[in-house]
């Protein structure tokens, strides 16, 4: 296969130099191409990288990243990010040798054959519906070890709320929790419901500082061990309660209902029975917040529907059967279920700060990840977090915490400006 190999390392030579890129890149056969010192993009499988150059796609870019087929060395994808070339992909493909790409393409199919696909997959059933029990433990339950890696000390696997953009995870979801509290104007002996109750972290805070009486709900059997074992520590066994169980068996009413996080695990057919259930389970004149990833919207909801090839990898590989909607289609619906919208606050920028600290703790303990997880998963999981983090930074993804109430007549009980949420 040296002449196939060949073939391939001048195809990258053409595109390099077409690009101009910021970036070193080192060929399997040890040859440096671009600067010769920063972050090195290695491409260390020749058969690998000939399947991606005759079949293009994300999901298999993903794959060769898992296998390190692909990799970064002396940096970061946030470094890959950063120094991508500024000429734009039509012009500089424009340049490369049409005639010899043709000619090559016979060989690089015959040395694409002997890679080997990678990725995890789920079957149907996983992938109908974000919110099944099978889709949910497909990335929850990779291990509660993993996740302390680089979640902060309450194992907050949700956006940070930073008052400055500082490293400090553990402030940054310590202040999360509390505003969460504060907009949901938590009183002592109020009944409140954490839908997508992860650790337990919201409910034991809020418990703890507020005097509630709380409950969440999970599908995953680690976060719900983990979750019971904690509120028992603390000591608050009498007064929060866990359940594993979908939204849909849920039962009684409360004060005050938060799903943080959770929402994107429903599914776009199902979001009718999802906000049917909330409604149900609110008290007259209940506070919901409602705090969950969209993206921007577009003319239709069916283009908004169809989204990018990056959201579909990230679907494939890290949140089977999930779906993200818009924030005017999350308005709509409350509306629709006779919810008054009080309150809409974007935090993308938050998001983005956290995925990056995320990704930059996992990175820094990439060992233990691997021992715990399996070096492919944990490096799909560094992927997903820089991928993620990137997204929010440029706007791909928003986030967005809305507060609303159950509808009904007369005077909401809301203060009648936001002066107290920054007491």
């Amino acid at each position: 296969m040296a002449g196939a190999e060949d073939k391939l390392a001048d195809l990258i030579r053409q595109v390099v130099a077409a690009f101009e890129p910021r970036i070193s890149v080192r060929l399997w056969n040890g040859e440096w191409l671009g600067p010769t010192d920063g972050p090195v993009l290695a491409l260390n499988d020749p058969a690998a990288i000939a399947r991606l150059v005759v079949k293009p796609n994300i999901a298999i870019a993903v794959g060769l990243w898992m296998t390190k087929a692909i990799d970064v060395e002396h940096g970061t994808i946030f470094d890959l990010a950063a120094a991508r070339s500024e000429i734009r992909s039509k012009t500089a493909l424009a340049k490369v040798n049409k005639l010899k790409v043709a000619s090559a393409l016979p060989a690089l199919y015959s040395l694409s054959r002997k890679a080997k696909a990678s990725g995890p997959t789920l079957g149907n059933d996983a992938t109908a519906s974000g919110s099944s029990q099978a889709a949910i433990q497909f990335h929850y339950d990779v291990s509660n070890d993993f996740y302390r890696l680089f979640l902060d000390a309450g194992m907050v696997y949700s956006c940070g709320y930073f008052d400055g953009w500082h490293n400090d995870i553990d402030k940054a979801q310590t202040d999360k929790l509390e505003m969460i509290c504060r907009k949901l104007r938590l009183k002592s002996g109020e009944r409140f419901l954490d839908i997508g109750c992860g650790w337990g972290a919201l409910l034991i805070h809020a418990a703890k500082h507020y005097g509630v009486t709380g409950h969440g709900v999970t599908l995953s059997q680690a976060q719900f061990d983990l979750a019971t074992q904690r509120i028992a520590e603390q000591g608050l066994s009498d007064r929060i309660t866990v359940e594993l169980k979908p939204f849909e068996a849920l039962t009684g009413q409360f004060d005050k209902v938060a799903s943080i996080g959770m929402f994107e695990h429903v599914g776009w057919d199902k979001h009718d029975a999802y906000f049917k259930a909330v409604r149900k389970l609110l008290k007259p004149n209940g506070l919901y917040l409602h705090h969950a990833i969209t993206r921007p919207g577009k003319e239709t909801d069916a283009k908004f529907r169809k989204g990018t090839k990056e959201y579909a990898a990230i679907i494939r590989y890290i949140f089977p059967g999930a779906e993200l909607d818009h924030i005017g289609h999350s308005a709509q619906f409350l509306e629709k279920h006779r919810f008054e919208v009080h309150d809409v606050e974007n935090w993308r920028e938050h998001y983005a700060r956290t995925c990056r600290l995320w990704h930059d703790r996992l990175l820094s303990r990439m060992d233990e990840a691997a021992a715990i997880a399996g070096e492919e998963r944990a490096r799909l999981w560094l992927l997903y977090l820089a991928g993620v983090s990137l997204g929010f930074e440029r706007g791909g993804l928003l986030i967005y915490q809305t507060l609303a109430s159950k509808r009904s007549k007369g005077p909401s009980g809301l203060p009648p400006t936001r002066r107290d949420l920054y007491r």
